[in-house]
Parts: structure tokens; sequence; C-alpha cells
């Protein structure tokens, strides 16, 4: 069993960066292929960015490409999520998953544990 813990959440302003860490226990995830998500209010949940088990592929949804960095340290047994030049429509709650079922890396079906969410905000 793996437990994920977010943080690196807040209030930030328009243009500026913030870093998320997502923190695993129970079980080592350099076996999974992880994933950040995000979910605004009103909003289905929605694929942010991946990365292979090894760090050496991401793939991006093209609404972060070129400001949002997925990145990971199996030694620490954590992924990052760097990201920079923030907008309002940004603002979310945002989560890690591990994958864990055959199928789309941008579906949230695809994925078998999840953390709790860090809320990120953007003021205009």
């Amino acid at each position: 069993q793996v437990q994920l813990v977010e943080s690196g959440g807040g209030l930030v302003q328009a243009g500026g960066s913030l870093s998320l860490s997502c923190a695993a226990s129970g079980r080592t995830i350099s076996i999974y292929f992880m994933g950040w998500f995000r979910q605004a209010p009103g909003k289905e949940r929605e694929f942010v960015a991946g990365i292979t088990r090894s760090g050496g592929s991401t793939v991006y949804a093209d609404s972060v490409k070129g400001r949002f960095t997925i990145s990971r340290d199996n030694a620490k047994n954590t992924v990052y999520l760097q990201m920079n030049s923030l907008k309002p429509e940004d603002t979310a709650v945002y989560y890690c998953a591990g994958y864990t079922q055959s199928g789309s890396y941008y579906s949230d079906k695809s994925y078998g544990f999840w953390g709790q969410g860090t809320q990120v905000t953007v003021s205009s």
C-alpha cells in the first residue's frame, strides 16, 4: 500500500511560481509511472503531467507545456511539480497519483492510488 502526501500549495500572484512535492511512503514508487492531476471547482479532474519510472521521459497537458516541469527522485520516493508563469486558470487542487491500470496516462481511471491534494490559488 502506497500513501502519497502532497505539499507546497498556496496563494501566489499571476506570473509567480510554486513548487509542489509528493512524498510517498509504504512502498517504493520507483516501479510506477507517476502523474499530477488537478481539479478546479465545478470541473472534472484533468491530467497535468506524467513521468516514467526512471524519470527519463515526461508528458504534459498542452495547457501547461513550457511552464510546468515534473521530476522525481526515486531515492527520496518523491515526485515534484515545478510551476512557473502561473495563471489564474491554474487555480485548482493538485493531486499526485500512481499509474496502476492499463490505459491512457491522461485518464485518471488508470491511476490506482492518490494523495489528498494540495490547493493552488493564483490571483490576478
